[in-house]
Formats: structure tokens, C-alpha cells, sequence
């Protein structure tokens, strides 16, 4: 079967082309790339038991040798489970060469594993210990990215300004570096009940959160966030004097960084406001039926209802052929930029984020739009289609913006040819790669990341658990 005749066959073809190579039949082999047992940092017996059940129940077996290597990466790589003050403690390691623990990436990572930690009590207690040290990263410094291992450490690399304290990698402020511990929080307590890491000290972080939130609401000025970088690349450090271009203030945060670590253009991110929103609320109930402080909640709702309110305001603009869509970035005073990156939080991602319901119908006119060639980092080829990044360049599509494709639909011919193209564009490597060329995956630029790892991990099994006979 030829390309088109698969992409025809979903019935979509004229309305919105799925570009995806028919799956290639399984080799009875496929080259060992996950690390030895004796080289794992932990191991899972559900997350081993899962792999096994869906190798026995999917027959393509290129899936079950995908699945095998990402769902359990996090797992095998990047954890370093221990205790602190007798009580978990957990490292993840989320910046390749650099010993480093991103708040957002950490978080993500690990996420799918919330599927399984009622059945195995070492993997829930090794996520107890990331909750608690996030909790002591966002202590010591509420407007960092990432943090070292060690909390004395300092960075080796080009010097910023101001320069970051001890224990700090980077201080790149990014609204959803605080809204990913607390989307991690709010459903373990939910999947476990266990409210041991919300202690006094998780409260003080919360009340940090919500103070840096304010902060950046800039209602009374930029605030007292500064980040400049000797650097060739403009989208790696902030303009007048470190503080980033004006807003108008008008209830929304600014963020000085997107998640692919790009400076905005335009302070307001909206993708991660609407992450801010559903983060305060899930903080609100976990300090009001924990903590019975409803004073805390009163605040914390009242915040996030400004911020909507501030989202339904000036989020919205009228494509002259989508309709009603959220825009990515405004700043208050009326500008605005249509576009998405792959990098999560993203519009793509809302619903997946618990930020907007999928029936939305502006955020379906926002994947429309998106998903097409009015979004500027929207690429079409002949091995797939997705969105890229202004990080990585013109005609590179991130699988990232795949998955999160597979993960947002509920149509069934997307879903699948969102599994071929992550099928059909690993290279071989049994991996998702950061990026890859849209007419050839063998061209792609670094062999991918945890993080990415994970999703794809996290959308198979999902597809499996939910729509099996798409794996077929």
C-alpha cells in the first residue's frame, strides 16, 4: 500500500492530510539499545510487568521494542533515588552532559509513572522523593529552571547576570518550571492518597509560587527578575537590561522563557497562563482538604480567576479562517503572535495539561490552525508532519509535537497515524530523536531525551490501554 492510498484510507485525506509512511513489517529483531540490567538506576516491577503484558498482546513488534526502551528510560537513566532527614529524596537528571535537574523536564518524566505506583510502593516512594525535592529547589530560588545535585555547586559555563546562587544551573524564568511540580503533586496525592510530602515546607514553596506569580503580573513594574547572557543568540537572553519588553499589565504572568528555553517575544505566554490557572486551582484544593486552610484556597482561586478572566480578554483573536483561536504570546497592549512551538506547555498541549477541555471550541480551532500552514513551525514532508521550533529550525519536526498530537485526539485515523509517524521516524535508534528533517528522519539533531522518551512511552501505553486494535 503506497502512502496515499494509506492517508485515503482514513477518510480525511482532503480535510487534513495525516502524511505518514505505511508501518513496515516487523523484523524478528531489533538491535538491544536499552542499558543492562547491572547499568539501571531503578527498576519497576509494574512498569516491567506492563512491557510484558504488551508485548504478549501487540503483535507489531517494532512497537513492543519502542515501548521497551521509553517507558522505562526515565527509570534507567536519569533517577537517583536516596533519602533526606529520613525521608525520600530523589534526583533526575534531565540535562544530558550537564548534571543538571530541570523543574519541568523532572516532572515530565517521570508523569507516566503515576499509572503504576499503587502497585509498587519502591516506584511511588522514589516520585514522593522528587515531590520533596522540588519542593527544596523552589526554596532556593523560585525564578531557576534547574538545579545541580549538589547545593553547593556553581556553573561552569558563560557567566549570567546576575549570576545564580550556589545549587542553581540556570535561572531561565519560566511559569511552568513551578506549574510542573504541582501538576506532578496534585495527582499523586489524587492517585495515592499519601500526604506525606505536603508538609510545612511544600506550603512555604506554594506560597512562593504564588508570590513569584505575582511578581510577574508586573502591575507595579518589571519586578526584581533580571537575566542577561553573553551570547550570539538573541532568543538566549533578555533585552533592556535583562528585564525583557514591557506589558500592559492586565492580570496575566509574564514568563521570560518558553519550555524549549527561547526567550518570548512577547512576555505574556498564554499556553503557559492557562497552566497557571489549572495549577493554582489543583494547589488550592490539595492546602484546603489537606491543610483545612481556607484562607490559602480563597487566595489561590482568586488568582487564578484573574488570570482567566485576563486569558478570555486578550487571548483570543479572530483568524480570517480558523475563527475564534488563543493566541501564543500578547503583551497587553494588543500584540499578538500566531503560532505554536512543539515544546509543552503548548496550545497543542492544553487539554492534555488539564488547562482547557478537549471540546473547547476555540482551542479545536486553535488545533486547526496549528496543525496547518498558518502556524509558521508547522512542517509538512514526505516522511511525516508536526511542529518544530525556532531552537532547531525550519523543516525539523519534533516528535514531541506527535505525540502530543496522538495524545490531545479522539479520532481514530489521527491516532493512528500519529503511532506510524513515531513508528517511521526513530531512525533506527528505538528512540525519539529531538528533532528530525521532514522528508528524511535519518537526518536529526540530538538522539532525543528523556522527557520525549516518556511521552512516546506515555502515549503507546495509553493507546494500548484505550484503543488497542489501532496497533495492529
Amino acid at each position: 500500500m503506497n502512502r496515499r492510498a494509506f492517508v485515503r484510507g482514513t477518510g480525511l485525506l482532503a480535510a487534513s492530510p495525516f502524511f505518514s509512511r505505511p508501518g513496515r513489517a516487523a523484523a524478528p529483531g531489533f538491535p538491544v539499545v536499552r542499558p543492562a540490567v547491572g547499568q539501571r538506576r531503578f527498576r519497576s516491577r509494574a512498569v516491567e510487568a506492563a512491557l510484558t503484558e504488551f508485548g504478549r498482546q501487540v503483535p507489531d513488534a517494532e512497537l513492543s521494542w519502542l515501548l521497551g526502551n521509553c517507558l522505562p528510560n526515565a527509570l534507567d537513566t536519569t533517577v537517583t533515588p536516596g533519602t533526606r532527614g529520613g525521608r525520600p529524596d530523589t534526583y533526575v537528571g534531565t540535562r544530558g552532559a550537564t548534571d543538571a535537574m530541570g523543574l519541568r523536564e523532572s516532572a515530565a518524566q517521570v508523569w507516566p509513572y503515576l499509572a503504576f505506583v499503587k502497585q509498587d510502593a519502591p516506584l511511588r516512594q522514589l516520585v514522593a522523593g522528587i515531590i520533596n525535592r522540588h519542593t527544596r529547589c523552589i526554596l532556593l530560588d523560585p525564578y531557576a529552571n534547574a538545579f545541580y545535585n549538589d547545593p553547593a555547586q556553581v556553573g561552569a559555563g558563560p557567566p549570567d547576570r546576575p549570576a545564580p546562587p550556589p545549587g542553581v544551573h540556570e535561572r531561565k524564568w519560566a511559569i511552568d518550571s513551578l506549574c510542573y511540580p504541582i501538576r506532578l503533586a496534585y495527582h499523586y496525592w489524587k492517585t495515592t492518597g499519601d500526604e506525606q510530602p505536603f508538609d510545612a515546607q511544600w506550603r512555604q514553596a506554594i506560597a512562593l509560587t504564588v508570590s513569584t506569580f505575582r511578581e510577574q503580573q508586573r502591575k507595579t513594574g518589571p519586578g526584581p527578575y533580571r537575566f542577561q547572557r553573553a551570547t550570539a543568540n538573541a532568543a538566549d537572553t533578555q533585552p533592556l537590561g535583562g528585564a525583557g519588553y514591557p506589558v500592559r499589565p492586565v492580570g496575566l504572568i509574564a514568563s521570560a522563557f518558553r519550555p524549549s528555553g527561547e526567550a518570548t517575544r512577547l512576555p505574556f505566554l498564554v499556553p503557559s497562563n492557562f497552566f497557571a490557572v489549572a495549577s493554582l486551582r489543583q494547589a488550592a484544593l490539595m492546602l484546603n482538604d489537606i491543610h483545612h486552610d481556607g484562607a490559602a484556597y480563597q487566595d489561590l482561586m482568586a488568582l487564578a480567576d484573574e488570570v482567566a478572566v485576563a486569558l478570555r480578554t486578550h487571548a483570543i483573536v479572530t483568524h480570517p479562517v480558523h475563527g475564534r483561536v488563543y493566541t501564543y504570546e500578547v503583551d497587553g497592549y494588543g500584540g499578538h503572535a500566531l503560532l505554536d512551538e512543539a515544546s509543552v506547555p503548548s496550545l497543542l498541549a492544553l487539554p492534555y495539561l488539564g488547562a482547557i477541555p478537549l471540546n473547547d471550541p476555540v482551542y479545536q480551532n486553535t488545533r486547526r490552525l496549528v496543525l496547518s500552514a498558518d502556524n509558521p513551525f508547522f512542517y509538512r514532508g514526505q516522511a511525516a508532519e508536526g511542529i518544530g521550533s525556532p531552537r532547531t529550525g525550519p523543516g525539523l519536526i519534533w516528535p514531541l509535537s506527535v505525540i502530543m498530537r496522538g495524545l490531545t485526539s479522539t479520532n481514530e485515523a489521527e491516532i493512528r497515524a500519529c503511532v506510524q509517524m513515531l513508528k517511521t521516524t526513530h531512525a533506527g535508534t528505538g528512540y525519539p530523536p529531538e528533532s528530525f528533517h521532514q522528508d528524511d528522519p535519518r537526518q536529526y539533531t540530538r538522539a532525543g531525551s528523556a522527557e520525549a522518551n516518556s511521552l512516546l512511552g506515555e502515549f503507546l501505553w495509553k493507546v494500548y490501554q484505550e484503543r488497542p486494535a489501532l496497533l495492529g
